[in-house]
């Protein structure tokens, strides 16, 4: 972020102060500066506080240089069985290719922009700057959110696998739904118990209101010992795994939220019987499949343009695209 009044430097002071010069010539050449200095911290922001790095693999291309991926990237022996789904362009719906050989990957431009009193600038406000550049940051994260997790979902959906606990009332999370997600991904994931590379469930997504389910576990799913260090350990994060399969909660996961309502709307997935809620299973042992190529970083620019209007005002923009190159990497599962 741009540093906190306490740290800013005379230097720093001045260069500011110049961005807000009557003197287009002097205003125009500082803004560069500034932008200059915004790159970092915002490539730095933009690529680690979202809910897709941890999921998504960055590999970072040359220019003119094709995006493709071979297929010894994903499960040894199921290339005829190979669907690839990639997001062919900024906000477009996923797109479902059988491949042979290797696997091309569209890559599109995400930008932001924002801007600001020129009088903020002129009176040295890098505090007025720091929020400036936040809200551009949350523009390429918000873009990036929901880019990756739509490829998920649609991935996931067009399996036609849905596992449930079918014992359980709707909306409750369970070990026996855990354990079906488990068992599936293993079966579904193509080869024998002894294939090299074969698919596994890693990780599990939910809703906040899934993972307070876990407090309602009564000791027909877990032993009292383990119920009392949940209690104990709520606040640190109660449980953190089952079995080997790592939990998750995210906002936009549950009923009438946002991933929940493109899964069962947008991408007419279906729930079973009564149930209205979907988690998301991932294989993240390998990082395999989950490819997010990059064209180019982000890189920030003044608005030249504004002056004018006695604004001052940057923008930005990143080149990338987003790929699951197996979708037997992925399942989801209904509450």
């Amino acid at each position: 972020m741009i540093p906190a009044s306490q740290q800013i430097t005379p230097e720093m002071d001045a260069l500011l102060r110049r961005a807000g010069s009557n003197d287009i010539n002097i205003a125009q050449a500082a803004q560069r500066e500034v932008a200059t200095a915004m790159t970092t911290p915002l490539k730095s922001g933009v690529l680690d506080g979202d809910i897709a790095s941890g999921i998504f693999t960055d590999q970072t291309f040359l220019p003119g240089q094709e995006v493709s991926y071979p297929e010894d990237f994903v499960t040894p022996g199921s290339e005829k069985s190979l669907v690839a789904y990639t997001i062919p362009n900024h906000g477009a719906q996923a797109q479902r290719h059988f491949e042979g050989g290797e696997i091309r990957v569209s890559t599109f431009d995400v930008g932001a922009v924002a801007d600001t009193n020129i009088k903020y600038v002129r009176d040295g406000r890098w505090d007025i700057m720091g929020k400036l550049m936040q809200v551009i940051e949350a523009m390429f994260i918000r873009r990036k959110n929901l880019d990756a997790w739509h490829l998920l979902l649609a991935a996931g959906t067009a399996r036609n696998l849905v596992p449930y606990d079918d014992f359980a009332t709707a909306g409750l999370f369970t070990k026996r739904l855990v354990a079906q997600m488990e068992t599936i991904m293993r079966r579904s994931a193509g080869g024998n118990s002894t294939s090299t590379n074969r698919g596994r469930l890693t990780d599990l997504f939910m809703s906040p209101e899934a993972r307070q389910d876990v407090l309602s576990w009564d000791l027909t799913q877990i032993p009292d010992a383990m119920r009392q260090s949940i209690f104990m350990n709520w606040s640190a994060g109660g449980i953190a795994k089952i079995g080997d399969v790592t939990l998750h909660d995210l906002d936009e996961l549950g009923v009438g939220q946002e991933f929940n309502d493109y899964f069962d709307t947008v991408l007419g997935g279906t729930f079973p019987t009564d149930k209205t809620e979907c988690v998301v299973g991932l294989d993240l042992r390998n990082r395999d499949s989950f490819a997010n190529p990059i064209r180019a970083e982000v890189e920030v620019f003044e608005d030249a343009s504004l002056h004018k209007q006695r604004r001052v005002g940057f923008y930005a923009w990143r080149e990338h695209g987003f790929s699951v190159l197996d979708n037997r990497r992925t399942l989801i599962g209904a509450l």
